[in-house]
């Protein structure tokens, strides 16, 4: 009789063994351990028999073919294949099955149910193994290597597959044509060339295929859906292919390597296009005008030269194009979409020629030069916009403030400020920027990709500006000077919060308290304390804070790091203000100064703790009096 019940699921046991056995399923409590991999085990029985791929014992023998097993429940399972036995019946279709599992999974097919969910997707399931393959696209993990080149696999399938590409060996050959190949899925295709089949159907738009797989890639173009992602800039893709083909550009990993003349290329296809410019071969020709080309697709669109096709037409406003690549390019207008990434800075373009143009401002290959100061630039544009740095002209115009500007993006940029328009929006977190490149920096704060480095200190940076800044650090260069005490600055904006001491201006204003401000950055922590934002959080212990300089040297108090460094004893600082203090000790400087005594001192502190002095004295000479 089953007496004992289980308190989370209800399931009922019969003994109380079996409870505590069935409790670890709720707990993950797995006690056995496997001392060669680490792998872990609810049962015992189950722990005995993994220990047998170690050992490679394998007790248990068929009496009809000597093959041998490590478990009696394989061998019990193995011995149905002599005899034909499936005593595992679906209730629906009356098929059999060998095996429980099997007719379980069998049944999901009737019922639609996928139990197995991905926490990263949702994307649910029929079979857990099916759930762990997936699960791989979103880690990346490849446990399966190829021993003979290295290559890994998500999945053992494929890794099998793979080591034909060794081997050579093709075990399925077709009937009809004799054409053998490596993989049983890639006959079944082949076979509907010469059937004409094509069983799957799209339900958007009624196409038919072939093969699943390119129904499933066909479907994303209805969806939008691009599962595969690059860990490295976040980009997605419809097609695990492309990605690939993606992941090269920032390698610079080019595997496919020409045997004649060692040029390298990222992808089979460029290859092969390669090797006929060494043999001469264009086996493609124009029946009307006999030019010839080594790619059917390059004859394709050469054809319509001469009939003047242009099939591919823009949804959107009706123009059209001869080749497929044009209107994809065409479309970005509309979408604004820029696919195309710069693997130096982040950057992004709608097509690829404005990238490889891009790319001169890293390489350093910049045509255009300035005839007063020999500056170089990758465009034209750019070179007129750098001119007026010289003739400090301004010709664009604000027609709300009269601020004048020397480019119309910079104009644009400023009118933004009266409308309070921020078309550019985070996809992260929300945020709207006035600026692309402010977004584009803002950015920087998910990814923490700090491409900048200084070749003194090795400290990263965002920007490239940063970096400048940061380098006058070691330099001691500031070039930036008050023309009303001589005070010098290393930062412009430094020099511009300076001078609002001198003329007291506080342009940045609280619409709640009517609190006013010289910085705009001292108004948005002001307003932090009206709405009780703490946008900046510690991974390490949870920490708020509202502002971004408290975080960073709140993190310094985990890593222990100390970036301040004293020239004239070595003492080292997590913070500038406490090296700014520590340096005055070196100079003599007391910028702190008693207005009812003369007395100077180092810090503020010590002024106010100074100021109590004469505070109690004064009322002491009161009381007195």
């Amino acid at each position: 009789m089953k007496t004992h019940q289980c308190d989370t699921c209800g399931k009922i046991l019969s003994s109380s063994s079996s409870l505590k056995q069935h409790m670890m399923i709720h707990t993950g409590e797995k006690p056995y351990s496997c001392d060669h991999c680490g792998k872990t085990f609810r049962d015992s029985s189950c722990f005995r028999g993994h220990s047998r791929i170690h050992t490679g014992e394998k007790p248990y023998s068929c009496d009809l073919c000597d093959k041998t097993f490590s478990q009696t429940s394989t061998l019990t399972l193995h011995r149905r294949i002599h005899t034909g036995e499936k005593p595992y019946i679906c209730e629906l279709c009356g098929q059999t099955f060998r095996k429980a599992s099997i007719l379980t999974l069998h049944c999901r097919t009737h019922t639609g149910e996928k139990p197995y969910s991905c926490d990263l997707c949702g994307k649910t399931f029929r079979q857990s193994c099916q759930l762990t393959v997936h699960s791989r696209t979103h880690t990346g993990e490849k446990p399966y290597r190829c021993d003979l080149c290295d290559k890994t696999f998500s999945q053992a399938s494929h890794l099998r597959s793979h080591r034909r590409t060794h081997t050579g060996e093709k075990p399925y050959s077709c009937d009809l044509c004799g054409k053998t190949f490596s993989k049983s899925s890639q006959l079944t295709a082949h076979s509907r060339i010469h059937t004409g089949e094509k069983p799957y159907r799209c339900d958007h738009c009624g196409k038919t295929f072939s093969q699943a797989g390119t129904l499933r890639l066909h479907s994303r173009i209805h969806t939008g859906e691009k599962p595969y992602s690059c860990d490295l800039c976040g980009k997605t893709f419809s097609q695990a292919g492309t990605l690939r083909l993606h992941c090269s550009f920032h390698t610079g990993k080019k595997p496919y390597s020409c045997d004649l003349c060692d040029k390298t290329f990222r992808h089979a296809s460029n290859l092969r296009s390669h090797r006929k410019t060494h043999t001469g071969e264009k086996p493609y020709s124009c029946d009307l005008c006999d030019k010839t080309f080594r790619q059917s697709g390059q004859l394709t669109v050469h054809s319509r030269t001469h009939t003047g096709e242009k099939p591919y037409s823009c949804d959107l406003c009706d123009k059209t194009f001869r080749q497929s690549g044009q209107l994809k390019s065409h479309s970005r207008i509309h979408t604004g979409e820029k696919p195309d990434s710069s693997d130096l800075c982040d950057k992004t373009f709608s097509q690829a020629d404005t990238l490889t143009l891009h790319r001169g401002i890293h390489t350093g290959k910049n045509p255009y030069s300035c005839d007063l100061c020999g500056k170089t630039f990758s465009r034209v544009g750019r070179l007129r916009s750098h001119r007026r740095t010289h003739t400090e002209e301004k010709p664009y115009s604000c027609d709300l403030c009269g601020k004048t500007f020397s480019q119309a993006d910079s104009l644009r940029s400023h009118r933004r400020t009266h409308t309070e328009e921020k078309p550019y929006s985070c996809d992260l977190c929300g945020k709207t920027f006035i600026r692309k490149a402010n977004l584009s920096l803002h950015h920087k704060i998910h990814t923490g990709k700090k491409p900048y480095s200084c070749d003194l200190c090795d400290k990263t940076f965002s920007q490239a500006d940063s970096l400048r800044s940061h380098r006058r650090t070691h330099t001691g260069e500031k070039p930036y000077s008050c023309d009303l005490c001589g005070k010098t600055f290393s930062h412009a904006s430094s020099f511009r919060y300076h001078s609002r001491l001198h003329t007291g201006e506080k342009p940045y204003s609280c619409d709640l308290c009517d609190k006013t401000f010289s910085h705009a950055s001292g108004f948005r922590v002001h307003s932090r304390i009206h709405t009780g934002e703490k946008p900046y959080s510690c991974d390490l212990c949870g920490k708020t804070f509202t502002q971004s300089g408290v975080f960073k040297a709140h993190r310094r108090t985990h890593t222990g790091e100390k970036p301040y460094s004293c020239d004239s004893c070595g003492k080292t600082f997590s913070r500038a203000s406490y090296f700014r203090v520590h340096s005055r000790i070196h100079t003599g400087e007391k910028p702190y100064s008693c207005d009812l005594c003369g007395k100077t001192f180092i810090r503020k502190t010590n002024l106010s703790r100074h100021r109590k002095i004469h505070t109690a004295t004064h009322v002491r000479t009161s009381v007195m009096n």
